[in-house]
């Protein structure tokens, strides 16, 4: 029987920390704008990702209104979709990213499927994030977009898009795609980057990870390429810490730029893969890739000398933890040729168990209870499941022979030359030979 249906962990509650009820404190305010849920019959081309900075205007705010400031009404302010909004929001003024993203431009798109997102054009003023959580290892976000046309229905990202004053339900279906990202990364990188990391004490370079709150390579990025645009700024730089993660095998399509970052930055590519089976993944993941087709990407990427690994996160508690099936993820991974593996247990924000509890109820309905006492007032898994987990996956570590994920724990090396992260003796042998030819002149 399913770990989630222990009769010892039943009844276990836990008080959920909900959503801010509004973004007025969290972006400023900023002007009137017509949102995207009217009308627009004007295309916004993505710009030029190689274009100056001097040559263009990216603020995060629109033009400023011919109106005085705090004359704003319902009748002349923008206001989101009241079905997206509490009753009580539901004629505020937006501010922040959700009256900027009120007046984004739809995106040129050559795609005709009926079921396809609508694009839109978002002008950001930075692309490089800052992320201050001591509980992430990580110092900087990278999301080429807002959204993600996978459609996982436990995304934990959902959220995102209730700063903009949207409903978690619309984060597979209004997709936003950030303008100039790589003129503005150029800046970012330049400006705020540290190669001294404060939560390493001075040990390594700041870890930049790509992918946090949208795969950077959904369908999307075959169109607007704004990961390729960043991936290629990053390209030109020594000594940077850099992760990306991702359910695409489209990732491949970069293997040139990647190798070239390689060479001169830390660089760890995790390739999601949360089941092996495959109909199981569809109703989970419907959009995104199969999990033979990211195998095979894992192996392409370890052929080409790149470091790579497999998240198998989330662990759905009662549906991708059976016996052996986190085990099989992880065997194959370890074929393909993952240098690490790890995984996580289910944590669903409140955005996300508004989508997924209702999808448990329907698809997995001996789960519902359980599921029901375990997240719906709670964002975890009872700690004694997670620890179980760790423990679980601790062990199949062991087993493989994987090692730890190599950005965790990587020190701060000469920005000259990087080694790259890799198993082959032989290949880290020439790059020694070559560091120490670059420290010779």
């Amino acid at each position: 029987m399913s770990p989630v249906l222990s009769s010892s962990t039943m009844g276990i509650r836990a008080q959920r920390r909900p959503v801010s009820p509004t973004t007025a404190g969290l972006f400023p305010d900023c002007p009137d704008n017509v949102s995207p849920m009217q009308v627009i019959r004007d295309l916004a081309p993505v710009a030029d990702q190689r274009s100056s900075i001097s040559d263009r205007a990216t603020p995060d705010c629109p033009p400023a209104s011919s109106a005085p400031h705090g004359t704003q009404s319902h009748a002349m302010g923008p206001v989101r979709n009241v079905a997206a909004a509490p009753q009580e929001r539901a004629h505020a003024r937006l501010v922040g990213i959700a009256r900027l993203a009120a007046s984004s431009l739809p995106a040129e798109t050559r795609r005709n499927s009926a079921e396809k997102p609508e694009y839109f054009v978002l002008p950001v003023k930075s692309i490089l994030n800052r992320c201050d959580s001591n509980r992430v290892p990580f110092e900087w976000t990278i999301n080429p977009y807002r959204g993600c046309e996978f459609a996982c229905k436990y995304c934990y990202a959902r959220y995102t898009h209730e700063y903009m004053e949207l409903d978690g339900s619309e984060f597979e279906k209004k997709i936003y795609v950030k303008k100039d990202a790589a003129t503005l990364l150029a800046h970012d990188v330049s400006r705020k980057y540290s190669y001294t990391s404060e939560k390493s004490g001075g040990e390594r370079a700041d870890h930049i990870a790509i992918g946090t709150a949208t795969d950077p390579y959904q369908p999307a990025e075959r169109e607007y390429g704004v990961t390729r645009a960043c991936l290629e700024e990053l390209a030109k730089r020594d000594g940077l810490s850099i992760s990306i993660i991702t359910k695409s095998n489209q990732v491949v399509r970069d293997i040139d730029v990647l190798q070239r970052i390689a060479l001169r930055s830390d660089l760890a590519i995790d390739i999601t893969i949360t089941t092996l089976r495959a109909r199981l993944a569809r109703l989970l993941e419907p959009r995104a890739p199969r999990p033979d087709l990211r195998l095979a990407a894992v192996k392409q990427l370890s052929e080409a000398g790149l470091a790579v690994g497999v998240s198998a996160s989330p662990l759905i508690p009662g549906i991708t933890d059976r016996d052996g099936d986190l085990e099989a993820v992880a065997a194959a991974a370890r074929e393909a040729g993952a240098q690490w593996f790890f995984s996580g247990v289910l944590f669903l924000m409140p955005a996300s168990a508004k989508q997924f509890l209702p999808f448990v109820r329907e698809k997995f309905p001996r789960l519902a209870n359980q599921y029901e006492q375990w997240y719906a007032k709670n964002g975890y898994a009872p700690e004694d499941y997670r620890k179980k987990a760790s423990e679980r996956v601790a062990r199949i570590r062991e087993k493989f022979g994987f090692a730890s994920r190599p950005w965790i724990d990587a020190k701060r090396k000469p920005p000259f030359a990087q080694l790259p992260l890799a198993w082959d003796a032989a290949s880290l042998a020439q790059q020694v030979d070559r560091m120490q030819s670059c420290a010779a002149g």
